[in-house]
């Protein structure tokens, strides 16, 4: 077992904030040099085995969309239809930050630029219309946690792929999770809007033309989740088509129906796509080679051992992982913790008897609140920066809603038929 030393190595590195590919890399290099006899060229051979997955095509198409939403016009779009079905609510910009979250959950792959674009969308309206800065942050922040749940997110895409699950169950699965935590997130905003006083963004019920024009304008952007999801859903075309085809369809959108995309915008998008591929791409291959170390190991059998000499009640388990998680999301980066622990995990998920499409919208959802808690929160920090947030003021007044999102996280856990209903 002196290899399994690799492991606290790797956590080490991470605390030293080096990158996660390279502190990934050094574990796999310790492996090979220091506690096998194995030749290197097979520590290359398993780098490079992921990449010729094509499912992994998958990835660029969906990071390209999501990056593609904001210069297009469709984003604008939702924003109306959002507005038109909350904004009669108290509290009524904080619902329809909600809700357009809701709606790109099923465009965008990625919380982080989810949460970027609404920061410049939404944030600055919202405290025009009286919203402390704080509240208005950590609503944009919590809001931004459904996109990595509702299809197609790239959480979802890489535990399919590390778990060797189908990554169109994985796609499916996370629908009715994410709209529960629309729906808790809605329920918390509408409490918080009430005892602080904040206002409708609309008074008047709207019109039938206004509903009519509003529909007509976002009518393009709305058939595009519809096909994306419905396609994936019903078998029609892969993630994989599905991602190149919604990518084509958005550009010819932006581009000639629209018109508000221009060409130096697409480049730049392409740009941008290009490094987020390359950063999780590099990522994918290097816990390739560590979930091949484990298995060649037998590191998830022992474990699976190990914990089942303790409980073989599932719902123990599940427990005893949700506070692991949330723990460890507080210090480690949470795609790489989903890549890291499923290859240990899966064999006591199996052995135990819990649906490993179930097991991984928890585990999902679970490192996607992670993304919310000091010290290193992803979204919480980047949404601090971009709105220019007191981190204290952000903690002071997002409590409501990552009990919100907890509450949603205990329920996905414990009623597996959400996960499973639509499979």
């Amino acid at each position: 077992m002196d290899w399994f030393l690799i492991i606290p190595l790797m956590f080490a590195l991470f605390a030293l904030n080096m990158r996660i590919y390279l502190a990934m890399f050094a574990a796999v290099l310790c492996y090979f040099v220091f506690f096998s006899h194995l030749p290197l060229q097979l520590a290359v051979q398993r780098l490079m085995a992921p990449t010729q997955n094509s499912s992994l095509l998958a990835i660029p198409f969906f990071i390209l969309l999501g990056t593609l939403l904001g210069s297009t016009g469709i984003a604008a779009r939702l924003l109306r239809v959002a507005d038109l079905l909350v904004g009669r609510l108290t509290g009524g910009l904080g619902h329809t930050n909600v809700m357009l979250s809701t709606l790109m959950g099923g465009l965008s792959a990625s919380n982080l630029a989810d949460a970027a674009m609404m920061c410049r969308m939404l944030v600055p309206d919202m405290i025009r219309q009286g919203y402390s800065r704080g509240t208005a942050a950590a609503i944009t922040a919590a809001s931004s946690l459904i996109t990595p749940i509702l299809p197609p997110g790239i959480a979802l895409i890489i535990y399919g792929l590390v778990a060797d699950v189908s990554i169109g169950k994985m796609f499916v699965a996370g629908i009715l999770p994410g709209l529960l935590c629309a729906l808790f997130l809605l329920v918390a905003v509408y409490l918080v809007a009430r005892k602080k006083g904040y206002r409708p963004s609309r008074v008047a019920r709207p019109s039938a033309a206004e509903t009519g024009r509003t529909v007509w304008q976002a009518w393009p952007a709305i058939l595009l989740i519809v096909v994306i999801i419905g396609g994936i859903r019903f078998g029609v075309f892969t993630p994989t088509e599905a991602g190149a085809i919604a990518t084509v369809a958005t550009i010819v959108i932006g581009m000639f129906v629209y018109r508000e995309m221009k060409v130096a915008q697409l480049a730049d998008a392409f740009s941008q796509t290009a490094r987020q591929t390359a950063a999780v791409l590099l990522v994918i291959m290097m816990s390739s080679a560590l979930a091949w170390i484990f298995s060649l190991e037998r590191a998830g059998q022992s474990l699976a051992v190990f914990i089942t000499s303790m409980t073989t009640d599932p719902w123990l388990f599940l427990l005893i992982v949700n506070v692991a998680l949330l723990i460890l999301g507080m210090f480690i980066e949470g795609n790489a913790l989903l890549i890291i622990l499923v290859p240990l995990l899966k064999p006591v998920v199996m052995q135990l008897g819990i649906d490993p499409v179930h097991f991984g919208i928890v585990m999902i959802l679970n490192l996607a609140i992670g993304t919310l808690t000091p010290p290193v929160g992803t979204v919480m920090l980047m949404v601090c920066n971009l709105t220019r947030t007191p981190f204290g003021e952000f903690m002071r007044e997002g409590w409501p809603f990552m009990v919100a999102l907890l509450a949603a996280l205990l329920v996905v856990t414990f009623v597996p038929a959400l996960s499973l209903a639509l499979l």
